[in-house]
């Protein structure tokens, strides 16, 4: 318990032995200031990982879908990035693969995309947001205004620190490229080759960085992604390995449905492994996610 919640909790002490009306609407009010911040705070004792202090590295891909999928993809982008404007984290689009334009409000298809969020237990309030999101809707691409489904896969990595971790990448299991960073509508952002994709051959593994000006600062980038996904790579192993032990299976990989996002014919956002639903559609798209990240931390 901090320093802060202590104090408040020394306060309330006080009140329990003055009983005028007065003194007692204070003390209410300063129960639910209380409680208010003590939840806030427990959320903390959840994250003990070795990693959910750090900063997270999220990429999303388009699933099944088509044009949906795509578009789906772009409103989770931005759905994550509201919920990091909310939290006071810096976030940058490191890579975009564009689909196909003519989305809804003038929104552009996005077949994949990576971002890195820096901030204070990023990594640990986002992990278990990994895992396949669903989308039911009137779809805006349908002439007929059918009700469509699309799918998008959320995969959340941690920053990790190379010195740190037994991960030993050899410089001829690399294929390095280099190609010219794009925007939408096939638009450059940079005449030059500056942007970097990197493929470790021996786990077939491919990592693209196109946020930076300079080739070299992408290939940092392009590294740091690269030893992200080969630790994943590690974790999973050593789930297989511990399957029998365990007793029941461990994936995290696609097909792994976490939640469905309704907006028609009726409107409901639940999340499959903890229960948690609301009809809020809107606002849960406008980042307000804590309510489902909360809950999936605690459980």
């Amino acid at each position: 318990m901090t320093q802060e919640l202590k104090t408040l909790q020394d306060e309330l002490k006080e009140f329990e032995d003055l009983n005028d009306d007065l003194s007692l609407l204070e003390s209410e009010a300063d129960v639910t200031q209380f409680e208010k911040k003590l939840r806030s705070k427990e959320i903390f004792v959840f994250l003990s990982g070795r990693y959910d202090k750090g900063n997270a590295i999220l990429s999303i891909n388009a699933g099944a879908g088509g044009q949906d999928a795509q578009d789906w993809v772009t409103m989770l982008l931005r759905m994550y990035e509201r919920y990091c404007q909310k939290k006071g984290w810096k976030t940058k689009v490191l890579h975009q693969s564009f689909g196909e334009g003519g989305g809804p409000e003038g929104r552009i298809g996005v077949k994949s995309a990576t971002m890195e969020i820096s901030g204070g237990y990023a990594f640990g309030f986002l992990k278990r947001e990994s895992g396949v999101h669903r989308l039911v809707r009137m779809s805006p691409f349908s002439a007929k205004k059918l009700r469509h489904t699309s799918f998008a896969m959320v995969e959340v990595l941690p920053e990790i620190k190379n010195e740190l971790e037994n991960i030993e990448i050899k410089p001829q299991d690399l294929k390095v490229d280099t190609f010219r960073a794009s925007g939408p509508g096939g638009q450059y952002v940079n005449k030059r080759e500056s942007a970097v994709r990197i493929t470790h051959l021996p786990s077939k593994i491919v990592v693209s960085c196109q946020s930076e000006r300079l080739q070299g600062q992408n290939r940092e980038t392009a590294m740091k992604m690269l030893y992200a996904k080969l630790y994943q790579l590690k974790e999973m192993e050593k789930a297989k390995e511990l399957k029998d032990v365990k007793g029941k299976p461990v994936s995290i990989e696609w097909g792994n449905q976490i939640r469905s996002y309704v907006l028609h014919p009726y409107k409901l956002v639940k999340d499959l492994r903890t229960g948690i639903e609301t009809s809020k559609t809107e606002e849960i798209l406008d980042g307000e996610l804590d309510q489902f990240i909360e809950a999936g931390i605690k459980k």
